[in-house]
């Protein structure tokens, strides 16, 4: 296997430091059942490095980046820019050069392609790098390709990107970037699915973002989109967009904005059925990295993938078929809060001992572990604090109304939330008061919301 090419069927998440998490998340989509995912392959993070090794201006670059403050925006800018022109300058080594050709080869050149950034900092479950390194669409023929691939490797330095690695205190040396060439796949429509409603984090809610054309237009703000919501196999909610613009390909290449005919653009842009089958695979996907996913997706005609892209008329035409969702991108959704673990899939709620105490930062490791060995009460760890579990407490009549007033005497606002929470018939199992409630022992992730001074957590996966 070359050290420096790796097609996506040998790629899997142990190959992070490789092709970077974008590459790394695109291995293991590829290998779901039924999930589709445009061919490709990935150029390794050792290229780039080998790259960086051309010169030795670059690392005095990185020198004097590594001394700048966020706050130093122009010299930022200005080194920033130093560092791409060198980059972009150095002419891809003849071997690896060779490598990208043959594989070129294996999907003919002449196609289309999409030439994508993964660097090692990206699409972490803690930090997601989106959109800080930039992707070039419908790329065609072998020297576009060479060109963009270097356009690739420079986007790492571009400014959002170093400031955002100074923000979250990546050092910029030791992260590398590695290079997706994927054929480009022409979609009737594309957009965004969250396998947790990103308004409410309900881990039941998935929530569709929808539009006609390519992604980009989406993910880069220029048009309104189309928003279902489901829950179990259930479209519960939709909001139609007006859509006046759309991003297509061009036959030489490259993108356009384009406007969409007036007539179709409050028109729905997913028929229900197709709704109903994207949220199936969403929860196929997020089943498979155990953890809710921020998905990128396209609803494209089989016969266009990799071709020269259609005319637009045929682009917003909803008579092409076959058509068939392709998964582009996978990576965890990072602004959902921890939930605490429980043994069961029961509902649980859990109120924060920190905020109960007016102490909302999160504890030390030692601290946490001190304050569970000196305790009998079921308390759970998420984000730094420890929780209770009140689920006992709120399952009878008499032990509802004395949680209820106990916590509301330490702020209203809890007990407003708590009372809400009671009120749903469904949430709670009721026992006869006296009866005892076995307290969770374990942890499954449960949601929380904070309630001023006060955290409460619902394990229904309905709140977070």
């Amino acid at each position: 296997m070359s050290s420096f090419m790796l097609g996506f069927q040998d790629i899997d998440k142990t190959k992070l430091m490789v092709v970077g998490g974008k590459g790394a998340n695109l291995g293991e989509l590829s290998k779901i059942e039924g999930i589709r995912v445009p061919d490709g392959f990935c150029i390794s993070t050792e290229a780039f490095k080998r790259i960086l090794g051309e010169t030795s201006l670059l690392n005095e670059l990185l020198d004097q980046l590594s001394l700048l403050k966020v706050d130093d925006r122009d010299k930022i800018g200005e080194l920033s820019g130093e560092i791409r022109r060198v980059i972009e300058g150095i002419a891809i080594p003849q071997d690896i050069n060779e490598e990208i050709t043959h594989h070129l080869s294996r999907f003919d050149e002449k196609n289309a392609y999409a030439v994508r950034s993964s660097a090692t900092a990206e699409d972490l479950p803690t930090a997601s790098f989106a959109g800080q390194q930039d992707t070039y669409l419908n790329i065609i023929g072998k020297e576009a390709i060479l060109k963009h691939i270097s356009k690739c490797w420079a986007s790492l330095f571009t400014d959002r990107a170093v400031v955002y690695r100074m923000q979250n205190r990546f050092d910029h040396s030791q992260v590398y970037l590695s290079v997706i060439v994927q054929r480009m796949v022409f979609s009737q429509a594309s957009g965004i699915l969250f396998t947790a409603d990103p308004l409410t984090s309900n881990r039941k809610l998935l929530a569709i973002d929808a539009s006609f054309g390519l992604g980009e237009a989406l993910v880069s703000g220029l048009v309104s989109a189309d928003c279902y919501k489901v829950r179990e196999e259930e479209i519960v909610d939709k909001m139609i967009a007006t859509k006046k613009l759309a991003i297509y390909g061009l036959k030489e290449g490259g993108t356009e904005i384009q406007q969409i005919n007036p007539d179709q653009q409050t028109t729905q842009t997913l028929t229900d059925q197709q709704i109903l089958q994207l949220a199936r695979l969403g929860r196929q996907i997020e089943a498979h990295f155990g953890c809710p996913q921020d998905i990128e997706w396209c609803l494209v005609d089989d016969t266009l993938i990799g071709d020269i892209p259609p005319t637009t008329e045929i682009s917003l035409s909803k008579k092409v078929c076959p058509l068939s969702f392709f998964i582009v991108q996978s990576r965890p959704i990072t602004t959902l809060y921890p939930i605490p673990e429980a043994e069961t899939q029961e509902n649980h709620v859990y109120v924060s001992v920190g905020h109960n105490q007016m102490m909302t930062d999160p504890m030390k490791p030692l601290g946490l572990s001190f304050f569970l060995l000196t305790t009998n009460a079921p308390m759970r760890k998420a984000g730094g604090r420890l929780f209770v579990d009140i689920t006992h407490n709120l399952a009878s009549p008499v032990g509802r109304k004395t949680i209820i007033d106990t916590l509301g005497k330490s702020d209203p606002l809890i007990k407003d939330a708590l009372m809400t929470i009671v009120e749903r018939d469904d949430f709670i199992k009721s026992s006869p008061d006296g009866e005892k409630v076995p307290s969770p022992s374990k942890s499954t992730e449960r949601p929380c919301t904070e309630v001023q001074g006060f955290t409460i957590a619902t394990g229904s996966r309905d709140y977070g």
